[in-house]
């Protein structure tokens, strides 16, 4: 499996808010990183690798509750 590169600073509250709040996220958001210089690519690459992250975290947690 590939790594992928870690996330521009600049990146980091939408990815914040694609962790904690992702039903929020709206075309505005994407649009102004891509107005900010970021490839639409290089945008889904953080936003997928963002959301299995913290899904598998949740998934984990959820495990060790249920055990």
């Amino acid at each position: 499996m590939a790594a992928t590169a870690p996330a521009p600073a600049e990146m980091a509250p939408y990815l914040e808010k694609v962790r904690d709040r992702a039903y929020t996220v709206v075309d505005g958001d994407v649009e102004a990183l891509k107005e900010a210089g970021f490839s639409e690519d290089a945008i889904f690459e953080q936003t997928v690798a963002v959301a299995i992250a913290e899904g598998l975290r949740r998934l984990d947690a959820a495990d060790r509750v249920i055990g």
